[in-house]
């Protein structure tokens, strides 16, 4: 079996118990968004994950769009540590229409208690340490949401509750029925839409943070082209931040984060990684990649600290985020 570093640095998420390691592995792309699934160099990635100190692991009902292929990848990659893991899935969409993937909603009691049980048989394991409401689910109250994970809690299937992409006023209510114990929402150097109302009630509830797409979807790493090179089955083909007029603005944005990062003897990926970590202790980011090399990469960024002078170059380059929207209208959380 693989040896783990257990001195990589952790991080509390929440105040129910939850700790992991400080950088987290996001599974999505194994399977979906970015080209074709690779089983094997996803399989080889979370080994290496967990052999770096990556306790949290990432992944979703909607990741294998119902067949649960990203969850039965994740589960046969840590079977052999996963009593030593951190396993978070979700539910809240409805997969039965192909045509509506991503939009459709399903957040109805019996269809959570449904996907839970989905999700531990392929996972093959008896318990979710976290379990997220993808997406809010206009036509089913919140407070039923938090009441049936809380039951599953109960039951011992589920250990902690999370929320994605949730609003302040649906935290809160969620919270008062049952703490919840961590939030994911996309938050980067490029994305900064939870800085004003989220992130300040979050920390005022107890409730810890992680960042989904923490390297704006590839954006910040060293390797991007524009939209029309990618192929179709590649979300950066339509990605309003790939597209004419934006992409060059964000690629000139890139440039001089890469300067920043040149001059401190890092990566650009290092640098944003860094940024988040500095952004408080109870954020944990979720970067995702097929390659082993690219994770370690990815997980060194831990042990790098920012300047002030540091923090505020960043500042002067994107003040405000990224040029372009992160989702299409009918893709874009309510809050």
């Amino acid at each position: 079996m693989t040896q783990h570093n257990k001195n990589a640095q952790k991080r509390k998420l929440g105040t129910q118990g939850l700790e992991v390691g400080a950088i987290g592995l996001g599974t999505m792309g194994m399977t979906m968004a970015y080209g074709a699934a690779d089983e094997a160099g996803g399989i080889a990635t979370i080994r290496r994950a967990y052999e770096l100190g990556v306790t949290l692991f990432d992944t979703a009902e909607m990741y294998g769009m119902g067949t649960g292929s990203n969850e039965q990848l994740l589960g046969r990659a840590v079977k052999d540590f996963r009593d030593e893991i951190v396993i978070a899935t979700k539910f809240g969409f409805d997969l039965s229409d192909p045509q509506n993937v991503g939009v459709a909603l399903d957040s109805r009691p019996e269809h959570i208690r449904e996907v839970t049980e989905n999700s531990l048989r392929h996972l093959g394991t008896d318990h979710i340490d976290v379990l997220y409401q993808h997406r809010v689910d206009p036509d089913v109250p919140i407070e039923d949401v938090a009441g049936t994970v809380g039951e599953l809690i109960a039951e011992g299937k589920v250990r902690y509750f999370g929320l994605s992409e949730a609003g302040p006023d649906i935290i809160r209510r969620a919270h008062a029925v049952h703490p919840v114990s961590v939030l994911q929402t996309e938050y980067s150097v490029f994305e900064r839409a939870v800085e004003a109302e989220v992130l300040p009630l979050v920390r005022g509830l107890g409730i810890g943070f992680v960042p989904y797409s923490p390297l704006g979807r590839g954006f910040l790493t060293s390797t991007v082209k524009p939209a029309a090179e990618y192929p179709a089955d590649d979300m950066r083909s339509w990605d309003d931040r790939w597209q004419p007029g934006n992409y060059e603005r964000n690629l000139a944005a890139i440039r001089e984060l890469t300067a920043l990062a040149d001059a401190r003897g890092i990566t650009v990926t290092q640098l944003a990684l860094a940024w988040l970590l500095a952004q408080g202790d109870d954020i944990v980011p979720i970067p995702g990649t097929r390659n082993p090399q690219r994770l370690a990469e990815n997980v060194a960024a831990a042990d790098i600290t920012l300047t002030p002078e540091n923090l505020a170059r960043v500042q002067e380059i994107l003040p405000h985020g990224a040029a372009g929207s992160r989702y299409p209208d009918a893709m874009m959380p309510s809050w």
